[in-house]
């Protein structure tokens, strides 16, 4: 069998595995919806220059954190339990090739990902009068920012799944990033304008700030790039980023990883 044939079996197994876990299923995600169900309630004034609502400027940057949340998270967590109940050290000692495992746990993100990404839109539509694109263009926009959000994050989980010393110190490893960046980036205040221009400029260095105003550019008018800090989408800057940090995300990972916690 091929190495991509044997990750996607990895990838099947990764999935009934991921699903069988149904508090840590629930938790994952409910939780970015639970919090867009409260910021969009609490926050529900209207934007009148940009055309949008607060509710609807939530529900795209959620999106975006949501994709961090199921990619970054899931990885960071996962490859540190994998690690330390001994997974990675057998998986090792047998003919699978070691890009088999992580084209499994890509899979894994993807789906997860996709069907994050449903639920916040789900929520939006039916709560805050979010409107679907029905261009095309726009849901070209959707995959790519969709594909290098999943990718670089994944690789950054990966990468940062070794510095926890167990499973147990792994979600307090990847939460703590995970929540700053949030604040920082324009998901938990919006819009991002409103934000001092050095935490803006230290989120910029970051994919969330990328992958959020990616989803914003999709999901809402184009009259909303009055709220953006250059006052436009910037496609390509946003490319450039994520495409960046997928680079540096596997050079993280091919310098960093460990099969043990030896």
């Amino acid at each position: 069998m091929s190495t991509v044939a044997i990750g996607a079996a990895r990838g099947r197994l990764e999935l009934r595995e991921f699903f069988r876990r149904k508090e840590a299923v629930v938790f994952t995600f409910s939780l970015p919806a639970f919090i867009l169900v409260l910021l969009g309630s609490v926050f529900s004034g209207d934007m009148v220059d940009a055309g949008v609502s607060m509710s609807q400027l939530f529900t795209a940057s959620m999106v975006g954190a949501g994709i961090l949340s199921t990619s970054f998270i899931t990885l960071g967590v996962g490859v540190a339990t994998d690690r330390e109940d001994g997974t990675l050290k057998r998986l090792r000692g047998t003919p699978m090739p070691a890009a088999a495992y992580f084209l499994g746990k890509l899979v894994l993100v993807a789906v997860a990902s996709l069907a994050e990404v449903a639920l916040l839109l789900a929520v939006g539509v039916l709560l805050f009068d979010v409107e679907l694109p029905t261009d095309p263009a726009r849901w070209l926009t959707f995959a790519w920012v969709f594909a290098l959000g999943v990718v670089s994050c994944s690789l950054l989980g990966i990468a940062a799944s070794g510095l926890a010393k167990s499973s147990r110190s792994a979600p307090a490893v990847m939460n703590l990033p995970y929540i700053g960046l949030q604040f920082i980036s324009g998901v938990f205040i919006n819009p991002i304008v409103a934000l001092p221009a050095a935490m803006v400029g230290v989120a910029s260095f970051f994919p969330l700030k990328w992958i959020c105003q990616g989803m914003r550019s999709v999901f809402l008018p184009d009259g909303a790039t009055a709220l953006e800090m250059a006052g436009a989408w910037e496609h390509g800057l946003t490319a450039l980023v994520l495409g960046a940090w997928c680079v540096v995300g596997l050079a993280l990972c091919l310098a960093t990883f460990r099969w043990t916690n030896k």
